[in-house]
């Protein structure tokens, strides 16, 4: 495959395009990032957005949240700079992790804030994995779509305007450049969020199987009432510089966050990714589909910074990329695939000119709180059998005669 001369990265990568020096375009948006935004003029508008909304509602912002190192970040950032109440919203996608728990009753209690959870029926939830999986190659529809919906919804409910996100999406792909305004809204949500399904498309693929309220989560609300609210949907990355690493660091010292062991990860990067224990069985199916993961896309990182030669990145991908995640035998249980189905499913996705070669795959090490992660989901797995019933007629009606 193809990859970057100067990050690594492979054509693979969504988004990804190279020059004629075969540098790719993530590359150059950070070499924009650095060298033609007037971060100092950003700051003041930053400065001018939170001042407009500050006292005005019963939350001057709502901060969506999980309680990873970005979130964490932009709630530190935005209490610690500004002195500001915020709202505190997180939408709970089934897998979250005993350290991340933790880390969020640490750091709201730090900072004094206040925090609402949602967690939505696992009975729907495990029907959008199967049904997302199936489809996309992609079992986190429910994930991304509440994710980016949910707070949307609290904030016309509770009727503050303002909401704070982490990163660009610049920081990593070029669905939005660093010279362009993005802002997180609709658009955005139907760009890349949703996988092209909406929760009306949802509901019809899952046959009426469950209530259509349920899907309200993961729906993104009327523009009208957006528009009523006057509402700001924005990531503080676009104000001031993102550095993953330097705010890692600010976040452990400053609020006792820890990072987490994570499946294939290498142990530097112990601050990356910690929130799900279904996040190694994520990556697999990214290796499975495009030849790279996670290891890929922080070496990437670290060498546009500075931080790796490429010799140190490569050896650190070697070591540590497309081994099979000791999650996969929980996420089979909850979805109630065999591993023959996973698979065959993750490679109808594969990106050319990748090919996976199944046979090459090496074991995952454990977690040391793998044996605390949840299996009561696969209790549920009944409520799936008639969608896996339906994928296996037509799996079986097309399958080529012997």
């Amino acid at each position: 495959m193809k990859r970057c001369i100067s990050c690594g990265l492979p054509e693979t990568h969504e988004t990804i395009s190279f020059d004629a020096t075969g540098v790719c375009n993530i590359c150059r948006q950070h070499e924009f990032k650095k060298d033609k935004i007037d971060w100092a003029a950003n700051k003041k508008t930053l400065d001018a957005l939170v001042e407009e909304h500050r006292g005005r509602f019963d939350y001057d912002c709502i901060v969506p949240f999980s309680g990873g190192k970005d979130s964490t970040w932009t709630l530190y950032y935005l209490v610690k700079q500004y002195g500001i109440k915020p709202l505190v919203v997180r939408f709970d996608h089934g897998f979250l992790r005993p350290n991340l728990e933790e880390n969020v009753k640490r750091t709201v209690r730090r900072l004094g804030v206040d925090i609402m959870t949602f967690t939505p029926n696992w009975k729907v939830v495990q029907r959008l994995m199967l049904q997302s999986f199936l489809e996309k190659g992609d079992f986190c529809w429910h994930c991304h779509t509440g994710i980016f919906s949910y707070p949307m919804w609290i904030a016309i409910e509770k009727k503050v305007p303002l909401i704070f996100w982490g990163e660009p999406s610049a920081e990593y792909t070029a669905y939005f450049s660093y010279g362009q305004k993005e802002e997180v809204d609709e658009k955005r949500f139907n760009r890349y969020v949703n996988l092209g399904i909406s929760a009306d498309d949802m509901f019809v693929r899952l046959g009426g199987t469950v209530d259509q309220r349920d899907l309200k989560p993961y729906s993104y609300p009327p523009l009208k009432e957006l528009r009523t609210l006057n509402y700001r949907s924005v990531c503080l990355g676009s104000y001031i510089p993102w550095d993953v690493k330097t705010q890692a660091q600010t976040i452990q010292s400053e609020l006792g966050w820890k990072g987490d062991q994570v499946e294939n990860v290498p142990p530097q990067y112990q601050y990356e990714k910690i929130e799900c224990y279904m996040q190694g069985v994520r990556d697999y199916i990214k290796y499975v589909k495009r030849g790279y993961s996670r290891p890929s896309h922080l070496v990437a990182l670290d060498r546009r910074n500075g931080r790796l030669t490429k010799e140190q990145g490569e050896q650190m991908i070697k070591a540590y990329e497309g081994k099979r995640p000791p999650s996969l035998d929980l996420f089979l249980e909850f979805v109630g695939l065999t591993e023959e189905e996973f698979l065959e499913i993750a490679m109808e996705h594969q990106v050319s000119p990748y090919r996976h070669a199944p046979a090459a795959t090496r074991e995952g090490e454990r977690t040391r709180d793998f044996d605390r992660w949840s299996r009561d989901g696969a209790l549920a797995r009944v409520d799936a059998d008639e969608l896996l019933a339906r994928w296996r007629a037509r799996r079986n009606a097309t399958a080529p005669v012997k």
